[in-house]
């Protein structure tokens, strides 16, 4: 682990760049962790929700009715349309009617039934009865292009003259490519809890990366104003975007039920639930052609990027642009022009997942770059280097690429700290002699920019309390996923105040101590909270220079907060950061939406049974950006997570929706961990090396740290690209290989067996 720069302070202070363990490491650990569905279970008096679920992808009701649900011992009340005091729509497109007439995939809530128990409120909604009157429907994301089922804006990114640029080509190719999605599979599911005071408040408990949001959707289902409503999310046992829009509904349905009944609701899904009823990664589709000189350098990106945006648009819109902003990865393309469009099928509205439509974006180029390479007679690591971002070039999109050489530095140092060309060397020798099992090795960059696509997101706010006894609360706008960001932040406070990490403790997050927050999402977590909390520290910090002026440089803290408190001077601050620079035109597609890029590079060895397609990875190199780490232990995590997640979206994680005619059209068919594939252990490579690029302090962001969360995804690009070069490896060289993803071993193999034709 490298050392991470920090400012100077005393010993067991606490100061960032410490290599500290998650703050709620033991709790998780022991089993002592509370999550909302402990503080649900432990709910005197409390209701349970159960949905009333469509069997079908695609129909309109022509009757619901709740009545025999009465009929069932411990049934108390059916929730339907005629319930809902306010506007009858969980999302804030005003597309996604909690209580809906026509249903839009299978599995879709008509009704809820709140229960004595869950076995009451379960058996009360099968007892309900609903008729429907089956529709046409769109499953697959060809489909949906083939009738042009198209949904939400239809952004184009266009830079320079494409037709020029393929003029200027010496090499021109096209193709496709169709990818899936991937099932978010945190621990925990989908959970709310809500109570009603005796002045009509209402509280929700909800795992949710995004409480204001919740506090919002909920406010407008009852009717009542954002300072009638209260979200606290205590920690979530992972989110990954999943709970980013997803839990509003649920939380919505809960208060619903709390204010008819006066009585707290739990809705909590079971995994089945929570994978049939949420949504996914969007799968994508693309066509393209790209063009190259005779240097094998890039010339001209033409492209046509489609999302599976499910049936309602949720965040599908801005998905896509971050996806054609992305586009690009790491390669300077002088000649650019991606169009986007967002297909509407009868499946589960899809929403944001790390990475947050990046990651689709850049699989398109580097699988371009993948396929391209035989036909110009180059190694792929030769022709991905070549085409790398150099100091002065700018994206498709008109953003200066700051810091440029950094991917030159961290690819350098890959292709050295790896021994990447003895091993090229080795895997040649040994595929030569094995025609059964062959290896593969590939190095990948990633470029990754950090803030939200919308301006307006990138703020945040916290309240610092110092108590008379010196000690210290936090209450910041970020939510704790698992991912680390409390850590980060008792860090921050430490070293901002220059106390012992022991005095300073963090309070869940809550809507009514830190308002209007943007979603913990697109890595920006500790940026922008980071730097509201240190902002409040610096404030009192201010207020007591003239106290420890009078009382001495020496003079212990908890004297100077209880001479500062004697004077009547605030102890406490409301921090508050907006991420300065940025500018964006959404309806050109131009500006400079980031503050900063993350890069990172990956080499990446893999093993492949040629009977079977079968394949181990044997051993992972990274190299990757965070800046100065606040937190290295933490961000050490966060990147073996990313790719190992990455890994999982790339070549284990099918998901499949039935798409035939029968009666179970549009059902999810991998809804539980028994059918749909996750990463584990025994996919984590068995050498997995990593380390942080030195000398890469970013300006202008909290201690010179950059975002960690969603880059490290990409590096999983590595492996599938290693796969790629074990496949070619079963055929004659200077074949072209194409790959499905996710290339499972059976894709794997059918890709083998196209290789020996």
């Amino acid at each position: 682990m490298v050392d991470v720069r920090a400012p100077a302070n005393p010993p067991g202070t606490g100061h960032v760049g410490q290599q500290r363990p998650h703050e709620a490491a033991l709790l998780h650990v022991t089993g002592r962790a509370l999550y909302t569905d402990d503080l649900a279970v432990a709910t005197p008096r409390v209701l349970h929700a159960h949905p009333v679920t469509a069997p079908h992808a695609h129909a309109r009701i022509t009757r619901l009715d709740p009545v025999p649900a009465y009929d069932v011992d411990g049934v108390v009340r059916v929730l339907t349309a005629t319930d809902v005091p306010g506007v009858n729509d969980g999302g804030v497109k005003h597309d996604e009617p909690l209580f809906p007439v026509e249903v839009m995939f299978h599995g879709q809530a008509v009704a809820w039934v709140l229960g004595e128990s869950l076995e009451a409120a379960r058996l009360g909604a099968a007892a309900v009865a609903v008729d429907y009157e089956p529709l046409p429907s769109i499953i697959e994301l060809t489909e949906a292009i083939v009738a042009e089922s198209f949904q939400g804006a239809r952004p184009r990114l266009e830079r320079g003259d494409v037709a020029e640029g393929f003029a200027a080509s010496t090499h021109v190719l096209e193709g496709e490519l169709e990818f899936a999605g991937q099932e978010h599979f945190y621990l925990e599911t989908h959970a709310s809890l809500a109570t009603i005071d005796d002045d009509g408040q209402v509280f929700v408990q909800c795992s949710t990366q995004h409480p204001t949001e919740t506090q919002e959707i909920v406010a407008h289902v009852l009717g009542l104003s954002s300072h009638q409503v209260t979200v606290q999310c205590l920690r979530m046992g992972g989110g990954f975007g999943g709970k980013e829009m997803q839990p509003h509904a649920y939380a919505a349905i809960a208060a619903l039920g709390a204010t008819l009944t006066g009585r707290p609701v739990r809705v909590r899904l079971s995994r089945q639930q929570d994978m049939t009823m949420s949504g996914k990664r969007h799968g994508f589709h693309a066509t393209w052609r790209v063009g190259f000189d005779d240097d094998g350098r890039l010339q001209a990106l033409e492209a046509t990027l489609t999302s599976d945006g499910g049936w309602s648009l949720d965040l599908s819109e801005p998905v896509l642009s971050r996806a054609l902003c992305h586009v690009d990865n790491a390669y300077w393309i002088p000649h650019v022009r991606v169009d986007g469009r967002i297909a509407r099928t009868h499946k589960t509205s899809q929403t944001a997942f790390r990475g947050f439509g990046g990651p689709q974006g850049m699989l398109v180029i580097e699988d371009i770059l993948g396929r391209c390479a035989p036909a110009l007679d180059l190694a792929p690591e030769e022709l991905r280097r070549r085409n790398l971002y150099a100091e002065g070039q700018a994206t498709p999109y008109g953003q200066p690429v700051r810091h440029a050489e950094r991917l030159d530095r961290a690819w350098q140092q890959m292709l050295d700290t790896s021994s990447y060309d003895e091993r090229r060397a080795a895997i040649t020798a040994h595929n030569a002699q094995d025609p059964h099992r062959k290896r593969g090795l590939a190095i990948t960059p990633v470029k990754f920019g950090i803030s939200f696509n919308f301006t307006a997101f990138n703020q945040a706010g916290a309240l610092v309390h110092v108590y008379k006894d010196g000690s210290v609360l936090i209450n910041h706008g970020g939510t704790e996923m698992g991912q680390g960001l409390h850590t980060k932040m008792l860090q921050v406070a430490a070293t901002a105040l220059g106390l012992p990490i022991e005095r300073v403790r963090l309070a869940p997050t809550r809507t009514d101590k830190v308002p209007n927050t943007s979603a913990t999402a697109a890595s920006s977590g500790a940026d922008l909270n980071g730097a509201a909390v240190k902002d409040a520290c610096e404030q009192i910090l201010d207020r007591l220079v003239p106290v420890r002026e009078r009382l001495g440089a020496t003079a212990p803290w908890e004297d100077v907060v209880h001479a500062a408190y004697l004077d009547r001077i605030q102890l406490w601050a409301a921090g508050f950061y907006r991420t300065e620079g940025l500018s964006w035109d959404l309806s050109t597609m131009t500006g400079s939406p980031f503050k900063y890029f993350a890069y990172g590079v990956a080499a990446a060895e893999v093993e492949v049974d040629g009977f079977t397609g079968a394949y181990e990875v044997t051993r992972v190199d990274i190299v990757h950006d965070v800046g100065d780490s606040l937190s290295p232990l933490i961000d050490l995590g966060q990147i073996e997570g990313g790719f190992l997640q990455g890994v999982g979206w790339l070549t284990l994680e099918d998901l499949r929706w039935d798409a035939g005619d029968g009666p179970q059209r549009g059902r999810l068919a991998t809804q539980a961990a028994s059918t749909y594939k996750l990463p584990s252990l025994s996919e984590m490579p068995a050498d997995l090396r990593v380390t942080l690029l030195e000398r890469a302090a970013e300006d202008g962001v909290v201690y010179g740290s950059k975002a960690v969360g969603e880059p490290p995804l990409m590096l999983a690009f590595s492996v599938r690209e290693a796969l790629r070069d074990a496949v070619g490896a079963f055929g004659a060289p200077g074949r072209a290989v194409e790959l499905a993803s996710p290339a499972t071993p059976e894709a794997v193999w059918w890709a083998i067996e196209e290789a020996r034709r």
